[in-house]
């Protein structure tokens, strides 16, 4: 069974002059301001669809990757995983670039980058991405 989530957004004016604000319907964590400022220039206290996307992106990377450790027999004391996501005005979303650093007693350098590698590909929101441009750098730390 699909598991679904909503959020809702009320734009009012013009794309340039205008503004509008994102709900977080499922949970009830809040609502956002955006503007297409903050979507192409500086953010301000406004957020953007592209750091909303960002926060997903790193958030299922996170998951992801801590289920593939787990399926190799670790556990991570930490991962730490931030996503950036390019916006191109007139072009559009250009690319999603993960960058991870985690503490994973026992393990290799060589199978935390596989087990990173194959998150990257797995993430459901990678594959949902998958028109664009996804990097991965990924540091193990001691």
């Amino acid at each position: 069974m699909a598991t679904i989530r909503t959020a809702h957004t009320v734009w009012n004016g013009s794309l340039m002059e205008g503004a509008g604000q994102t709900t977080l319907d499922t949970s009830g964590l809040g609502t956002y301001d955006v503007t297409w400022k903050a979507r192409s220039a500086e953010s301000n206290g406004k957020t953007s669809p592209e750091e909303l996307i960002a926060a997903a992106h790193s958030a299922c990377f996170s998951m992801a990757f801590s289920n593939g450790l787990a399926e190799a027999g670790y556990t991570a004391d930490e991962i730490r995983t931030q996503a950036e996501v390019d916006f191109v005005p007139g072009t559009g979303i250009t690319t999603s670039k993960l960058t991870v650093s985690a503490k994973v007693p026992g393990i290799g350098e060589d199978e935390f980058q596989q087990i990173a590698a194959s998150a990257k590909a797995g993430c459901p929101v990678s594959q949902a991405l998958a028109a664009i441009k996804i990097t991965l750098t990924a540091s193990l730390e001691s």
